[in-house]
């Protein structure tokens, strides 16, 4: 009669399931940690100077005080332009390093996988 190793049975069920989900929730985890971080960072920063702005106007006493607020809104929408262009560009590189990596993991799943099998056809 043979005996059955489930240690072998569960380290390789281990090996072609539950480590690549591992793997794939960590990136996922990883992944989603630094979205919300950029978008944190994004949001304090528009918040920061929407707060500026608020006590920029808030200084006006007359009319020149009101010409030389409009003036620095032209600078000010600039900035802010510039800052949503690297933001967009942030997240941009964020999800394509997600993509690559997801691809990278998968690549070496299916790898693994095939190596598997490959083993266990050549013992059964």
């Amino acid at each position: 009669m043979r005996t059955i190793n489930t240690n072998e049975m569960t380290q390789q069920f281990d090996n072609m399931f539950m480590a690549p989900v591992r793997a794939f929730a960590a990136l996922n985890v990883d992944f989603a940690e630094k979205m919300f971080n950029a978008q944190l960072d994004a949001s304090k920063a528009y918040v920061d100077t929407s707060m500026a702005q608020a006590r920029t106007l808030m200084d006006v006493k007359d009319a020149e005080g009101l010409r030389s607020y409009m003036e620095s809104q032209q600078k000010v929408a600039k900035e802010l332009a510039e800052r949503v262009k690297g933001d967009a560009d942030k997240v941009v590189a964020l999800q394509q390093d997600f993509m690559q990596q997801s691809q990278k993991l998968t690549e070496e799943n299916v790898k693994q996988a095939q190596e598997t099998a490959t083993k266990m056809s050549k013992t059964a």
